[in-house]
């Protein structure tokens, strides 16, 4: 399974917009200098965001984006079905029915065992993501990033958040 760029994205941008004052936004043009990434496909991204209501956007010389919920209300999984969408990512096309051996009037009533299977480790996959709020990720970020670099980093947003 291979996810759209967009995906890592709007993880990216989300742990970012975590770390914004209440009332602050940050635009879509800070969070491209920021991750190096196009402005104009960047934009889609945050408009899945906006379009599954996990961000809130504003106009103006100020506008951009903000978070619309508390990160800890904001998983994973939220963020990666907002951009590929709520679909599995194992789509049977139940093709055991072209088997020549197969007698014309058998009929399987159930969904064969290699989608039961692709769909228990989707199911799998989703609980994971699930079951990780993004305040858990900034949690490990200020573990994982050097403590100058994470301060330097959101010195550099707040500069930039309107």
């Amino acid at each position: 399974m291979i996810l759209k760029s967009q995906v890592e994205w709007a993880l990216h941008c989300c742990a970012i917009l975590a770390g914004l004052p209440a009332g602050r936004y940050l635009s879509t043009k800070a969070l491209a200098e920021l991750h190096g990434l196009p402005k104009e496909y960047l934009s889609k991204a945050l408009q899945y965001l906006s379009q599954a209501n996990l961000v809130e956007t504003t106009l103006g010389p100020s506008g951009g984006y903000r978070l619309a919920r508390p990160p800890a209300e904001i998983t994973f999984l939220d963020i990666v079905e907002a951009v590929e969408g709520k679909a599995r990512t194992f789509a049977c096309n139940n093709i055991r029915v072209n088997n020549p051996c197969r007698p014309k009037d058998h009929c399987e009533a159930r969904p064969c065992a290699i989608a039961r299977i692709m769909w228990q480790a989707d199911d799998a996959w989703r609980n994971t993501l699930k079951n990780v709020p993004l305040s858990d990720l900034i949690d490990t970020l200020s573990e994982d990033i050097p403590a100058q670099i994470w301060q330097d980093t959101f010195a550099w947003v707040l500069k930039r958040a309107g």
